[in-house]
């Protein structure tokens, strides 16, 4: 149950650290016109309560080897709930599956997956393909982002 009221204060808190998550408190605190001792328990609200779920560097997948990034949309033999969270467990434990959305119409799941090449790709989508309760799969080879931004819109206006 959420308690913390979001002002004005705490959406800029959150815009700026949705944009630059190295943002140190001090900064932080002069961008939403407050002193940093206030801005920090603010700060640790907002974490508590669960606005804030972490914090990670967006990694450059070429740089790492990840030369191939793919959608696939996998439909399961049965909708069973025990057979979905089965699944998600599964596909969970594989580092090259990066997201697993449970969704509606036309398939079961949608998964990003990053790849190192085409071989690595195949092997990949063979073994979603072999796994258990898989009917079918669908795979969207990425071609090319034009956007991708983290978070949601936060519209921050005066109270």
């Amino acid at each position: 149950m959420r308690t913390m009221k979001l002002d004005r204060i705490n959406k800029k808190i959150l815009s700026d650290l949705q944009n630059n998550g190295r943002l140190s408190n001090v900064e932080l605190a002069a961008n939403a016109g407050i002193s940093p001792p206030p801005c920090l328990r603010r700060l640790r609200m907002l974490e508590e309560e669960g606005y804030i779920r972490g914090y990670f560097a967006d990694l450059e997948p070429n740089m790492l080897g990840y030369e191939a990034e793919y959608f696939a949309l996998v439909g399961l033999e049965s909708q069973a709930l025990d057979r979905l969270k089965a699944f998600e467990t599964t596909v969970s434990s594989w580092p090259e599956v990066r997201e697993c959305h449970m969704i509606r119409g036309g398939g079961d799941f949608l998964l990003r997956v990053v790849a190192m090449d085409n071989s690595h790709e195949n092997t990949l989508t063979q073994r979603l393909t072999s796994t258990k309760d898989v009917l079918r799969v669908t795979t969207f080879p990425v071609v090319q982002t034009a956007k991708r931004l983290p978070g949601v819109p936060i519209q921050i206006a005066e109270d």
